[in-house]
């Protein structure tokens, strides 16, 4: 007896089993696989991620009407979004480098840059007001985050954000976060901020002249041009608005500043840097800290944590609340620290104070790995090795220069990695003998 889906030849003993399961085995062999598949993993064994989006998109149509979106919209635009290959291949490139500070900050605060946040300070000063009285935001904060985030309005991103969205839903990896941005970017088409083939941006689905997420646009976006649109993309109103509104939202302290470069004294101990530790200006002021004047700092109880990201031949900063604030826009201490002096320098301040040196290492991930082993071999905590250089490695690079009599300042430079290698090999050594 020959059965599809079964050998070539089902036992006498089981015939009655394989004549019942006839109708079942045939219908799934029948119905097509994109229908089964609902995220692109199950379609790794076809190798056809395309097929899998198909069966996905149906699946994520469902999820947007459930959480009440409009069915014209659902299959308007869920109806039409594409599989975009190029959206899995950035997700997935990590960058081949570690950054270092100098190479990141140089990048980004440049005299162009400022030049062009001073223009737009002048030209865009009502409006800029307008904003910095309704969210307490200065307006040269507000410049210096569309300066990084799009060079004023310059490059907005060219994916179509629906088909980048889905196709980062139906990825697998990170497939709940990027199912709720897509929702919320359905509603924004769904309430008339702009329809589905202008809605453009970054590859992760970031939109506007700000790079918001459809989320935070939720939260976040105002009309403050009273066109009835939240336009992010062609308003330079609506974006610096939302951003103030998303500032403010996040905590912004009115009549603080982000920080200030300082300068330290000699024989400074270097433990006291890091985000982990707080103190007063007027205890960083005892502790002989002064401003890059060589005045004392003001004596009141404003906290501030000490950063120095280039290590003790770098410059040194001390950062206030609203450092945390913009962190809470982008969770890098680089992002932040570049935010904040592109803003005083905005503002009319100048350079930095000490220059960036350029003994900084650049490393593969893979030789960070390596170095966070060695260093976890030495007794020194990293976390999980993840070739990403951060507040836990730099903690353990200074413990390890405190015990080798080098100054802990947790910067990673030639001698500093050849000594921990040095050392973890000569343990490991020790412990074979």
């Amino acid at each position: 007896m020959r059965i599809p889906g079964f050998p070539e030849q089902c036992p006498r003993w089981l015939a009655v089993l394989c004549l019942a399961l006839q109708p079942l085995v045939a219908q799934a062999a029948q119905a097509p696989a994109s229908l089964a598949a609902t995220t692109l993993e199950d379609a790794a064994a076809s190798d056809d991620p395309e097929q899998a989006f198909a069966g996905c998109v149906l699946r994520l149509q469902d999820v947007a009407r459930r959480r009440g979106v409009a069915e014209d919209v659902v299959t308007s635009v869920l109806g039409q979004v594409r599989y975009n290959g190029r959206v899995i291949e950035l997700d997935r490139r990590q960058p081949e480098f570690t950054q270092t500070f100098a190479d990141y900050f140089n990048a980004r605060v440049t005299d162009t840059r400022v030049q062009r946040g001073r223009e737009l300070l002048a030209e865009q000063r009502e409006l800029l007001a307008r904003v910095q009285t309704e969210s307490g935001v200065p307006a040269q904060y507000l410049v210096a985050f569309w300066g990084l985030e799009t060079n004023f309005g310059g490059f907005l991103g060219r994916m179509s954000v629906p088909d980048a969205l889905a196709t980062l839903a139906c990825d697998g990896r990170r497939g709940e976060f990027f199912t709720d941005e897509l929702v919320a970017a359905l509603r924004i088409i769904e309430a008339g901020d702009i329809d589905a083939a202008g809605m453009e941006g970054s590859w992760a689905g970031a939109v506007g002249q700000m790079q918001f997420m459809p989320t935070s646009f939720l939260r976040h976006a105002v009309d403050a041009d009273g066109d009835g649109k939240r336009d992010l993309w062609s308003s330079a109103a609506d974006a610096l608005a939302s951003a103030g509104h998303l500032l403010q939202s996040a905590g912004w302290r009115t009549g603080e500043r982000w920080g200030r470069e300082v300068v330290l004294p000699p024989g400074f101990d270097y433990a006291l840097a890091g985000r982990s530790h707080s103190a007063s200006l007027t205890q960083w002021r005892a502790l002989g800290v002064t401003t890059t004047a060589g005045e004392p700092l003001p004596a009141i109880d404003l906290p501030a944590r000490l950063l120095v990201p280039a290590g003790h031949a770098g410059p040194a900063f001390l950062t206030y609340p609203n450092f945390d604030v913009i962190m809470r826009w982008n969770r890098s201490e680089y992002y932040a620290l570049a935010v904040g002096h592109l803003a005083d320098r905005i503002a009319g301040a100048g350079r930095l104070h000490q220059p960036l040196p350029d003994t900084g290492m650049r490393l593969t991930r893979t030789q960070v790995q390596t170095l966070q082993t060695q260093l976890q071999t030495l007794g020194h905590d990293v976390g999980t090795p993840d070739g990403v250089i951060g507040p836990a490695t730099r903690a353990a690079l200074a413990q390890f220069q405190r015990a080798s009599g080098r100054v802990p300042d947790g910067y990673l430079d030639a001698d500093l990695l050849r000594a921990v290698a040095t050392a973890a090999a000569a343990l490991e050594t020790s412990a074979g003998n």
